[in-house]
């Protein structure tokens, strides 16, 4: 059996489409009819519409892979496939995104989004002390203010709601 899933990797890809699609779907399906329906599309048809697209990719793929398909290697990107993976980079990010996470609800989207920022900033090698505080407090406000103001998704805003 391992003999014949040699090489056949992206049939795996295919099962966690398959099972992305059906939570999808599954969650859809279970949404109320008169859920915040405010046109002709009700909230149930994007949700519907990205897990039969799961599904069918998923049908695709597995059927190519089956077939003797197979995925191109990357062949732009200038990297050794023999080094390891560079963990510490992985676990700073994963470090800035629970810290927002965790303090979202505390200090507001502003602040801890410029903290996840600016995180993710650091982990991938920017060490300006000035300048990066700077744009990840402007990004993070913007940002804020995007969804806030602009596009109706009401974020935390936190200590800093009183400013905006």
């Amino acid at each position: 059996m391992t003999t014949w899933l040699k090489g056949r990797s992206e049939l795996g890809v295919s099962v966690v489409l398959v099972v992305l699609g059906v939570l999808v779907l599954t969650d859809a399906l279970s949404i109320p009819t008169d859920f915040a329906q405010r046109g002709p599309v009700g909230p149930k048809a994007v949700p519907v519409l990205v897990g039969s697209l799961l599904l069918i990719v998923a049908v695709l793929l597995a059927r190519d892979v089956l077939r003797g398909g197979k995925g191109e290697a990357e062949g732009g990107e200038d990297i050794d496939l023999t080094a390891p993976a560079d963990m510490r980079t992985v676990l700073l990010l994963c470090g800035a995104f629970l810290a927002n996470a965790a303090l979202i609800g505390l200090v507001g989207f502003p602040i801890s989004g410029a903290i996840l920022f600016w995180g993710a900033a650091f982990a991938l090698g920017s060490r300006n002390l000035v300048r990066d505080p700077l744009i990840a407090a402007g990004m993070s406000v913007v940002t804020f203010l995007i969804f806030n103001n602009l596009l109706g998704v009401p974020l935390p805003g936190g200590p800093l709601m009183e400013v905006f």
